[in-house]
C-alpha cells in the first residue's frame, strides 16, 4: 500500500528519485501512464497486470468508450526500472501531459503512486478537502 505526501524534483535527463520506502515495491521494474486529473500514474508491475486484467474483462472493445478509455491508458503505457539511485525516467510526453518540469509532489494512492505537478496539486488537495463530507456521503454504503 502506498501512502504519504513527498516532493521530489526531476533531474535534467528527466529522471525522478522515488521515495526511499517504495523502491523495494519497484525493484522489478513499473509501468509509468496518463492518470486521471492531469497526474501521472506509477503502477507496480503486479498492479499493473491485476489492472489490465480487469480492464480486459470489464470494458467491451465494441463500445468506442472503452476503446477510448484503454487507449488513454496503454498508449502512454511505458515500462521503466529503476537505476541504483531509485530513479525513474519519466519521458517526455508524459511529463508534458503531467506539467511536470522541476519540482513533483509524488503521492501514496493506495494501489499506485501519482505524480503531481505542484501547482496543480495544491488545489486539487484543497478541493478534495474541502468537500471530503460530500465525497464520503456519495460512498455511504461503505462499511469497516
Amino acid at each position: 500500500m502506498f501512502l504519504g505526501e513527498y516532493s521530489h524534483t526531476l533531474d535534467e535527463k528527466g529522471r525522478l528519485t522515488l521515495p526511499a520506502r517504495f523502491r523495494e515495491h519497484f525493484s522489478q521494474g513499473a509501468v509509468v501512464t496518463r492518470g486521471l486529473d492531469g497526474c501521472l500514474f506509477v503502477f507496480t508491475y503486479e498492479t499493473w497486470k491485476k489492472f489490465t486484467e480487469i480492464l480486459s474483462e470489464k470494458l467491451p472493445f465494441t463500445m468506442k468508450s472503452a476503446r477510448d478509455f484503454s487507449r488513454f491508458f496503454f498508449a502512454g503505457a511505458q515500462d521503466v526500472v529503476p537505476d541504483r539511485q531509485g530513479r525513474i525516467l519519466i519521458p517526455p510526453f508524459l511529463r508534458d501531459y503531467a506539467g511536470l518540469q522541476e519540482d513533483v509532489t509524488i503521492i501514496g494512492a493506495n494501489t499506485r503512486l501519482e505524480l503531481w505537478n505542484p501547482e496543480r496539486w495544491k488545489p486539487t488537495l484543497q478541493d478534495v478537502e474541502s468537500n471530503a463530507e460530500k465525497i464520503a456521503e456519495q460512498f455511504g454504503n461503505i462499511t469497516f
